[in-house]
């Protein structure tokens, strides 16, 4: 059978050389003495086999590929690809898009002292279950329940993964087999297409719809209750909110409901504010405390939004409910690894202190810095990037940053954005250097236009940042210049 491949395409394939010549040569030999041999092993392949591939598909032309093989070109393509591959793939990003909770960027950043406490229980043994005091196995929950109860006002305390771990235990607990009683109009989805009736369907419970979808009464509660209802189950809309004509039980009335009718009322507050947020200038979410106060039985919350620890699901409420919930034997599959129960006892350490909370802990800085203090440095910036690029058209104008994580969706945080304008060039090819860059940045882009809010970036990551910028804009003057 004659070969059908075309006389320049079988040049191209000769000219690549193998695996084993290849990793002869002094470019590779040095890259082989600073990375794991099978990284180095693996680029080379894959470069080759890239090189292969282009030669075959008609994409690579004598010249390209002799650029492409050269013993420079090479051992920077395999450098390239073994970096990549001998690095970890969960890498620091520079969060410059004012989204505060941003659920893809792993929501929210540790206070230093939560960090401090990770180090602390990673690098070696620890009391994790040991009662040290009596010398026999203890509880991990100890490190936590107390100050869960003070900072709440609960008789006990639970805490576990996350919150959407917290609502199957409570509605497997208390009410598999039997009836949860719901307004229409709480049946959210919670994100990534996770919802509310799901997650209480995969705990053994059954849904009993009330009400309408933007309109719910304690009536519609008081006839559904019968004996096959198991639990009443509140949520909080922290990711939206019903305007317009609405009506909703509040928690004080289903609770003196579910205690009239022997059944618990359970509310999901899913952000899990721990202080009252209207201190930063924010709406007042509803709070632990509050439905603790109400005579909610068990309340559940998330840890690692407006709280601002780690990621965690955070049961408190009465001790005889949270007791149960402690023997089923969900609990074990769901429960809280030691360092996010580090860190979560450190956050919780500070929100005894509420000054020093809104200081320490990022979130809570973040949300209380003022458009102003944001606004300075956002000048500072472009100042800077000024003087590295003096050609570079950029202004600090008004605009809004968002509070994320599926929490205060309507609320409107005025900031100072850092507009970039990049000429010729698409904004589109400036937000790929960065967002492919050392470190990554993630920015806005609108109307052609490079956004940076400094809301999000801590102050310890500025200096990085601009030399990200100056590197992204760097590249494309040398671009504009071939």
């Amino acid at each position: 059978m004659a070969n059908s491949t075309p006389p320049e395409v079988g040049a191209i394939l000769r000219q690549i050389p193998s695996v084993d010549e290849v990793l002869g040569t002094a470019g590779i030999q040095q890259l082989l003495a600073a990375y794991p041999r099978w990284a180095v092993l693996e680029a080379v392949r894959e470069v080759l086999a890239a090189c292969r591939k282009g030669a075959l598909a008609g994409d690579l032309a004598p010249a390209t590929a002799g650029a492409l093989l050269n013993p420079v070109a090479l051992r920077a393509a395999v450098e390239r690809v073994a970096t990549r591959k001998a690095g970890s793939s969960l890498r620091p990003v520079i969060n410059a898009t004012g989204v505060v909770l941003h659920t893809n960027l792993g929501r929210a950043p540790l206070a230093p002292s939560a960090l401090a406490a990770i180090e602390a229980a990673a690098r070696g043994y620890s009391n994790l279950e040991f009662d040290l005091a009596e010398g026999v196995r203890g509880s991990r929950q100890v490190h936590v329940e107390q100050l869960l109860c003070t900072l709440t006002g609960a008789e006990a305390a639970l805490a576990v993964n996350n919150n959407a771990a917290a609502v199957l235990l409570g509605v497997n607990t208390l009410a598999e087999g039997r009836e949860v009683v719901i307004s229409r109009g709480e049946l959210v989805e919670i994100g990534d297409a996770f919802r509310i009736p799901d997650v209480m369907t995969r705990a053994g419970g059954r849904l009993r719809e009330v009400g309408t979808t933007n309109r719910t009464h304690l009536a519609d509660y008081e006839q559904a209750l019968g004996p096959e209802t198991g639990l009443i189950l509140k949520v909080h809309r922290s990711n939206f909110q019903l305007l317009g004509f609405t009506a909703e039980v509040a928690a004080a009335e289903l609770a003196t409901l579910a205690k009239r009718r022997g059944i618990p009322v359970m509310e999901d507050l899913g952000s899990g504010a721990l202080l009252d947020l209207s201190a930063v200038g924010l709406r007042r979410e509803p709070m632990a405390a509050d439905a603790i106060r109400a005579g909610v039985d068990l309340v559940t919350f998330s840890g690692d939004k407006l709280l601002g620890g780690p990621q965690a699901g955070l049961l408190v409420g009465r001790r005889d409910l949270i007791a149960r919930l402690r023997r089923n034997p969900l609990a074990r599959t769901v429960r809280i690894d030691k360092l996010c129960l580090a860190a979560l006892e450190a956050t919780l350490l500070l929100i005894r202190e509420p000054d020093r909370a809104r200081r320490e802990i990022p979130v809570l800085r973040m949300l209380g810095e003022s458009a102003d203090a944001v606004g300075a440095r956002a000048e500072a910036l472009a100042t800077a990037l000024r003087t590295g690029v003096p050609a570079l058209r950029c202004t600090v104008e008004d605009g809004t940053s968002e509070v994320g994580g599926g929490a205060l969706p309507l609320q409107v945080l005025p900031t100072r954005l850092l507009a970039l304008d990049p000429g010729g060039q698409s904004a589109g090819t400036v937000e790929a250097r960065l967002r492919t860059g050392a470190p990554p940045v993630l920015v806005r882009v609108q109307e052609n236009r490079i956004l940076l809010d400094l809301r999000t970036v801590a102050p310890a990551e500025e200096a990085s940042l601009l030399t990200a910028l100056r590197a992204a804009l760097a590249a494309e003057r040398r671009e504009d210049s071939t």
